[in-house]
């Protein structure tokens, strides 16, 4: 069959259109396949949903054209302020400070919105030769040959490529198709996301509040807006989502606290069940997972799409390396290249974040005493701080060259 693109890619949220504009720049010919309707992707409006983008995932969207068409609305993250305790009561008197100034590469990230991302890639896709994007199709069917893989569409449409690249998210249906079986569990955890106005600016300062029940996050976005991101168990969530708006931010404030003055809802509410998620695999034939479908962890760190983006960097270079030496890119010795690469660090991080969330979200106190003096100490010493602020900004293990 003739192909219709070197790499079908499944999924058009974030990690998938920037694996094709990366692949389209070195080269590929590359279809992006997604459910949803393109209007409905590019013109969504303000509903307090955000990402904290690491500075190494910032230089790779300034390396595929995309950080220009957003940076407007990005808020850099100048201070990360991390602290212990309980709603109503303020932080425990020990806390981490992090702050940029003591790195020398600049802000540790940016706060970007969702609908500026989105609407930026769909964009930048659409301008971009090589990319062809095929909107409001679902698959459901992928075959895979010695001469690659075809993918059948609900509309009765068969696409053909060399190389399939599952972006589907946590459920990946590419995945499921493949055979991949998944390892993970739920950690009885809802995260509550929106967006607060507030009186006082925020200074480009990130707070992580830990309380027992799980981490509150309250992320700087341009003005004096906070995104956050609430992990509340399960149970008490859904209690909390169902309220008014009004009801909501009663019981947020004794939570978030006075320090920047009066709050206000601004935008939608959303919720999302918590829990950790990992492929078995990250490659079978003529497949590779990226973002979500590969590995899903707990937002405790905010590194799900920074994680996503690293898989990007790595598999682009991968396979622009493999095709310059003459070989099949989506042979299994090359795919197997970026498995050894991505999923050692992935585990990693999943398991860190995983203990973390275990550590903090509990009122045990030995725990509580036993990490209040770990955080205290690790204030304490500039070295263990640095490090800790260049893991933040996405700067340390091997660097894919377009986050270097």
């Amino acid at each position: 069959m003739t192909r219709n693109a070197d790499i079908l890619i499944v999924g058009g949220g974030l990690n998938g259109p920037a694996q094709a504009l990366a692949l389209a720049q070195a080269g590929f010919t590359v279809t992006v396949i997604d459910t949803l309707p393109e209007a409905t992707r590019k013109d969504a409006g303000f509903d307090g949903r955000a990402y904290a983008l690491a500075l190494a995932s910032v230089r790779l969207l300034k390396a595929i054209g995309i950080w220009e068409r957003v940076a407007d609305h990005a808020q850099p993250m100048l201070e990360i302020k991390v602290s212990d305790g309980r709603a109503g009561e303020g932080p425990a008197p020990f806390f981490l400070h992090f702050d940029h100034a003591e790195i020398e590469e600049g802000p540790m990230g940016h706060m970007v919105e969702d609908r500026y991302l989105r609407r930026a890639f769909l964009e930048a896709m659409a301008e971009t030769p090589g990319i062809t994007q095929v909107s409001k199709e679902t698959v459901v069917g992928q075959s895979v040959d010695a001469g690659g893989v075809t993918l059948t569409l609900a509309s009765g449409k068969v696409l053909a490529g060399g190389l399939l690249i599952g972006s589907d998210g946590r459920s990946s249906g590419t995945a499921q198709r493949a055979g991949i079986q998944r390892t993970g569990w739920d950690y009885g955890q809802t995260a509550l996301v929106a967006a607060v106005a507030h009186d006082q600016p925020h200074h480009g300062i990130a707070h992580q509040f830990f309380m027992p029940p799980g981490p509150l996050a309250i992320l700087p976005l341009p003005g004096n807006v906070s995104s956050i991101v609430w992990s509340e168990t399960a149970e008490t969530a859904a209690e909390f989502a169902a309220l008014s708006d009004a009801e909501f931010m009663q019981v947020l404030r004794p939570r978030f606290g006075d320090f920047l003055g009066d709050i206000a809802l601004k935008g939608k509410r959303f919720t999302y069940p918590l829990g950790l998620t990992i492929a078995n695999s990250f490659v079978a034939d003529r497949l590779a997972l990226i973002g979500d479908a590969a590995h899903g962890m707990h937002p405790i760190a905010g590194q799900g799409l920074n994680a996503g983006l690293r898989d990007v960097a790595a598999l682009t270079q991968v396979l622009s390396e493999a095709r310059t030496r003459g070989e099949d890119f989506a042979a299994p010795d090359v795919l197997a290249r970026y498995q050894q690469w991505r999923r050692f660090d992935t585990a990693t991080l999943a398991m860190a974040t995983d203990l973390t969330n275990k550590l903090f979200s509990n009122d045990n106190p030995l725990l509580r005493l036993g990490r209040d003096l770990g955080m205290g100490a690790l204030g304490a010493m500039p070295g263990l701080r640095r490090a800790f602020i260049r893991e933040a900004a996405g700067l340390t293990g091997e660097l894919p060259a377009l986050m270097r």
